[in-house]
């Protein structure tokens, strides 16, 4: 598996921020590997939904659950994707630090090259945390 970490202090409170990253039909504005997003169904704060990877345009399938103003949970359920993604906010005065932690693996053949995807992940999700970041404090 590979386990990438990151986060980003962004100057809004957690309720702003909340609202932005809350919105994940909106997820490939921010997040580049994140090439299109359908969603199956939605029961309450879980959703069911298919989205198109950058990585060779691979269609995977997630079970995103909310956990209001706290985080962010998908799991990959089908494709090329195994494991998880988890978006955390921790709330500090009217500031927000915004965590992502990534814990996968390419299934099949293609797990040879989960190490190798380790660091493309890692800047795309850089990438998406500064974009939040400047959206947040214009």
């Amino acid at each position: 598996m590979a386990v990438i970490e990151t986060s980003i202090q962004i100057n809004a409170p957690a309720e702003k921020v909340w609202d932005l990253v809350s919105d994940i039909d909106n997820e490939p504005k921010f997040w580049k590997g994140t090439k299109e997003v359908r969603n199956i169904s939605r029961e309450g704060d879980v959703i069911n939904r298919e989205i198109v990877i950058a990585f060779r345009d691979q269609k995977c399938q997630q079970k995103v659950t909310l956990y209001p103003k706290e985080k962010i949970v998908a799991v990959f359920t089908k494709g090329i994707i195994s494991g998880s993604k988890a978006v955390k906010l921790v709330s500090q005065e009217n500031e927000t630090l915004l965590e992502v932690k990534w814990d996968i693996k390419l299934t099949g053949v293609m797990g040879i090259f989960t190490g190798m995807i380790k660091k493309h992940i890692r800047s795309g999700t850089d990438l998406a945390l500064q974009g939040i970041k400047e959206e947040l404090e214009r």
